[in-house]
């Protein structure tokens, strides 16, 4: 193309084909190769900014990774704390609430035993004044039957 060109440029200029300055098509030539070169230049750094942009993003995502890994670990720690205080308590309340049922075991069964000794020695004070006053104790059982009996018929 720069040879038709060049033959074109001759035919209105017969002196163009013989100067020693360089030809328009020569000029055009030189100006796309220098277009093409310095668009592969700008195509290669971008390649390369996409390239550290690529790099940069997969340092992020590695460090992200590595916090959610750090963070679910301290999450599983705080966990196993947690739960071995909570073990804790509840065994202690377990031990507190064994040695409260225990005294108040102690205590019932204290006090049953009291009470039955206090009924066995009403029972036997009991006895021991019927066999003293049976008369009275035989009048006191039909009058208290006899008032009974009034209050049930109403």
């Amino acid at each position: 193309m720069s040879d038709t060109f060049a033959t074109n440029a001759g035919s209105l200029d017969p002196d163009a084909s013989f100067s020693k300055s360089p030809s328009v098509g020569q000029a055009a030539n030189d100006l796309r190769a220098a277009a093409g070169e310095k668009a592969k230049e700008v195509a290669n750094h971008a390649k390369d900014l996409a390239h550290q942009a690529g790099d940069q993003a997969k340092a992020l995502k590695e460090k992200a990774t590595e916090q959610v890994q750090h963070f679910r670990e301290v999450a599983t720690e705080k966990a196993q704390a947690f739960k071995s205080a909570a073990t804790e308590k509840a065994e202690t309340l377990k031990v507190a609430a064994g040695e409260k049922a225990q005294q108040i075991r102690h205590a019932a069964d204290e006090q049953w035993e009291v009470t039955r000794a206090k009924a066995k020695e009403i029972h036997i004070t009991t006895e021991d004044y019927i066999r003293q006053h049976p008369t009275r104790c035989v009048i006191g059982a039909l009058g208290l039957g006899f008032v009974i009996g009034l209050i049930a018929r109403r």
